[in-house]
């Protein structure tokens, strides 16, 4: 009797664990950065989450997508730019999912996509640009690439927000001409400055001549102002020119006077 009842309640065991076990599958947990995309027997039920919510045991499958912004190294790329400069470039691009169910029913991977797409269009973008333009216009570079890739990703729920080009690499002989070019460019603005400066000096002194050939006691003037700032420096006998109108100017004052008595 007592085996009987054994056998009876080994069903009623296993059909409560089995029980337990399908309550336990039902309950879902979601967290706030994730989504649950919902599919009951093959097809798209949608997005679910953040929480927590309950689906159907066997029926129902969910995925959970991370919503979070991801960082994505670009590796290094070997281009040749429309000028003919091979060059090395690589980058870095941020993303995040804003559509769960796209990004998990169109396309198989969605990281590995963006990772491959962004690899392509970096090398097509730089193979379309100027060495020039590469080194001095970065920003307008980053724009054109954030704005391919995102066009690209945009059917698969993806959102490429930010796109930099973070190393450009050039060959030796393209850098010590780059370097001979900076050198030459320095060399030349520093003669220009030179010039403006000499030509500035020769304008000065040419007024200041104006001046005191209009003026001829200006000169004599300076010519004390002169010796005042020598003679504080130094203590010692200095042999200053004598303008000659100085002598003139005594002769008519003193020695005709005296000739024209006679």
């Amino acid at each position: 009797m007592e085996f009987l009842l054994r056998l009876l309640n080994l069903p009623l065991f296993f059909l409560l664990v089995l029980l337990i076990l399908l309550l336990a599958s039902a309950v879902k947990i979601v967290q706030e950065y994730e989504r649950g995309v919902i599919f009951r027997l093959g097809r798209l039920v949608g997005a679910r989450g953040p929480g927590l919510f309950f689906i159907i045991p066997i029926i129902d499958r969910m995925v959970k997508v991370d919503l979070r912004v991801v960082t994505l190294d670009v590796p290094s790329q070997e281009v040749i730019t429309r000028d003919n400069v091979t060059v090395k470039v690589n980058a870095v691009v941020f993303f995040r999912v804003i559509d769960p169910s796209a990004a998990i029913v169109q396309v198989e991977d969605f990281q590995r996509a963006t990772w491959n797409i962004s690899q392509t269009t970096l090398r097509n973008v730089v193979g379309q640009s100027e060495l020039d333009d590469l080194l001095a216009n970065r920003e307008e570079i980053n724009q054109k690439l954030q704005r391919i890739i995102d066009e690209t990703t945009e059917p698969w729920g993806v959102k490429v927000s930010i796109v930099e080009v973070k190393d450009v690499e050039l060959p030796q002989p393209m850098q010590r001409a780059m370097a001979k070019q900076a050198e030459a460019e320095r060399e030349k603005r520093a003669k220009i400055v030179h010039a403006e400066g000499e030509f500035a000096a020769a304008q000065t002194l040419a007024s200041a001549a104006n001046v005191m050939s209009a003026n001829p006691g200006s000169l004599q003037l300076r010519y004390l102002q002169t010796l005042t700032e020598i003679s504080v420096e130094k203590n010692s006998t200095i042999i200053f020119p004598v303008p000659v109108d100085m002598f003139e100017a005594l002769y008519q004052r003193f020695v005709k006077p005296s000739g024209e008595s006679e």
